[in-house]
């Protein structure tokens, strides 16, 4: 069985009957910009070594095969939904958020720079995952995630989430209409922009998605605070893509699955 190295968030790694990871883009089969963990199958990467690093999450994980792991056509809403059974990857939903009740299935998360977010009610047997943009962060994804969540039974003051590697502040630079848009709608989120070069600004996206889900009242909040822009070694990143104008760019996965 190949498996590969990935990162826990204590409290979810505390959990009797979860499994879950936060997959870097190390251990997989890609070549080239896409080296080599690339989960993405919205990724120009050839579909064979994206097939291959799925089954080999999957088998990281404990999922009984790679059609188990679930992965939606992401495009920054705030739409959640129930998965409970494998979809066909050219016909997967349009969502940004996943729950699940069911064990063996599991939901991960691709990203390359924005926030995945992963939850667990362990008394409910309900987790859930959500792919919070910025577009997303600010339209309420992560709280559309944990309203279906609660739709299928789980408590909020029992959820526990993590918030995994993403864009960090000093690495993501805005323009002065992207910091008005966020005041507009969520005026306290003003210290979390910090003044760059000339009318700049360095966001606090991580920090952001963590402060939404205390509000929400959850049980406790991890963060692993890992850059995906700055350490080039470890994750895919669109914003270093962008820098370095180059074609494409792969996607790690975050993964979360209630054992069999």
């Amino acid at each position: 069985m190949s498996t590969v190295p990935h990162i826990f968030a204590p409290h979810l790694a505390s959990m009797k009957g979860i499994r879950h990871g936060f997959f870097s883009r190390r251990g997989g089969v890609s070549e080239g910009i896409y080296d080599s963990l690339n989960v993405g199958p919205g990724s120009d990467d050839r579909p064979k070594a994206v097939t291959r690093n799925r089954a080999i999450v999957a088998e990281t994980i404990g999922a009984s095969g790679p059609e188990n792991l679930l992965s939606c056509y992401q495009v920054h809403s705030d739409t959640a939904i129930l998965a409970t059974m494998p979809w066909d990857e050219e016909n997967r939903p349009k969502a940004d958020g996943m729950v699940c009740n069911v064990p063996g299935i599991a939901l991960c998360i691709l990203t390359a720079d924005c926030v995945p977010v992963l939850f667990a009610d362990r008394k409910a047997s309900v987790i859930g995952a959500c792919h919070a943009g910025w577009k997303g962060a600010l339209g309420g994804i992560c709280e559309a995630t944990i309203a279906k969540m609660e739709e299928t039974g789980a408590s909020r003051k029992d959820i526990y989430a993590a918030v995994g590697p993403c864009i960090g502040q000093k690495s993501y630079e805005v323009g002065p209409e992207f910091r008005d848009t966020f005041l507009k709608e969520a005026p306290w989120s003003a210290n979390l922009f910090h003044p760059g070069e000339g009318d700049r600004f360095h966001f606090n996206i991580e920090t952001f998605v963590k402060n939404r889900l205390v509000k929400a009242g959850l049980a406790f909040v991890d963060v692993i605070g890992h850059d995906t822009c700055e350490l080039e070694d470890m994750y895919f990143s669109n914003r270093r893509r962008n820098h370095r104008d180059e074609p494409d760019y792969g996607r790690q996965g975050s993964v979360i699955m209630l054992e069999g």
